[in-house]
């Protein structure tokens, strides 16, 4: 019987209007149902970054219609693994969640030339997540 189970992820920024919303839908993009994608900021915007939307559409990635969301406690303990990306203490911890951070530049105020290279990173860093926690099964 094919295992079931499918991970949840939690990506987290300050405003949720940039990095975390390019991971969610890379992730989205990349593994489908294989896993539950949520993103939230600890303070959020009001709207996503329209230069991080420009750079999303340049590699087929449409996230014109996302809403920056607010980090609650439920979506953390909702979530299998929780990955911060600049969001510092404001992330709350419980136990059995597996935490990473990642370092990565902000998007915000920037030209598409300086987002780019933020979001090929975070493209890299969601495939090798993807090929750890929700690999494709070949029969």
């Amino acid at each position: 019987m094919p295992d079931t189970a499918v991970s949840s992820v939690l990506f987290v920024c300050v405003h949720n209007a940039g990095r975390s919303q390019m991971a969610a839908a890379f992730l989205t993009h990349l593994a489908g149902h294989r896993v539950q994608v949520r993103s939230a900021g600890s303070a959020p915007a009001a709207t996503v970054d329209p230069t991080v939307v420009v750079a999303m559409a340049e590699v087929g990635i449409d996230i014109a219609a996302e809403v920056p969301k607010a980090l609650t406690t439920d979506a953390v303990q909702a979530s299998d693994i929780v990955i911060t990306m600049g969001c510092g203490d404001t992330c709350p911890v419980f136990p059995g969640k597996r935490y990473l951070d990642w370092e990565l530049p902000d998007p915000a105020g920037q030209g598409v030339e300086a987002v780019r290279p933020i979001r090929d990173e975070i493209e890299k860093r969601i495939r090798g997540l993807v090929d750890e926690i929700a690999p494709v099964t070949r029969s």
